[in-house]
């Protein structure tokens, strides 16, 4: 299993946009042979950190979900959701293997 971590620095005026984006994704994910684990918001206090997480059976599973991007329409609407409300102003993903409990 490999974990995609993605750290998002969002504009905090602009969480509800983060929001709808990110009940798409975790959508789209679902749909497509991940198990999304869940986006995670700022709670207290004024900030612009939101995290995501997702795994995949393996990085071969992940690379063919990644083929998706920019061709089937799903994905690219969600993008353009992501791009025309400015929700995001950068992210930055790790590849992560979980240690689970036994």
């Amino acid at each position: 299993m490999i974990t995609c971590v993605v750290d998002y620095t969002i504009d905090a005026a602009k969480v509800a946009e983060f929001e709808r984006f990110a009940q798409r994704w975790i959508e789209l994910v679902n749909e497509h042979g991940g198990t999304h684990h869940g986006y995670f918001l700022p709670s207290e206090g004024a900030s612009d950190k939101a995290l995501a997480l997702f795994s995949f059976p393996s990085l071969a599973a992940y690379e063919q979900y990644r083929q998706l991007f920019g061709v089937h329409p799903d994905f690219v609407a969600a993008d353009k959701l992501r791009d025309d409300t400015g929700c995001v102003i950068r992210y930055e993903r790790t590849f992560m293997r979980p240690l689970l409990p036994e």
